[in-house]
């Protein structure tokens, strides 16, 4: 009984993490985010290819400066 406890305590954490996650990307796509300089965009009638990459370098850049406030915070 206990790994099904644990299967579902991850599974809660994996869910919060992605409604989070969404809730982001909502907002970021109201605020106009998303057709930055950088995202490539590719294919014809039938198909289409959206690759990110502009979008990519300013998430990684926050997610950075995030995670070094934090580290700092915590003093380790």
């Amino acid at each position: 009984m206990e790994s099904l406890a644990s299967i579902g305590k991850v599974l809660v954490l994996v869910g919060a993490s992605l409604a989070v996650v969404g809730g982001i990307l909502w907002g970021a796509g109201r605020l106009g985010l998303g057709p930055l300089p950088g995202n490539l965009h590719f294919g014809n009638e039938t198909w289409g290819c959206y690759v990110p990459i502009g979008l990519s370098i300013v998430i990684s850049l926050l997610l950075t400066l995030v995670l070094n406030l934090v580290v700092r915070w915590l003093g380790k």
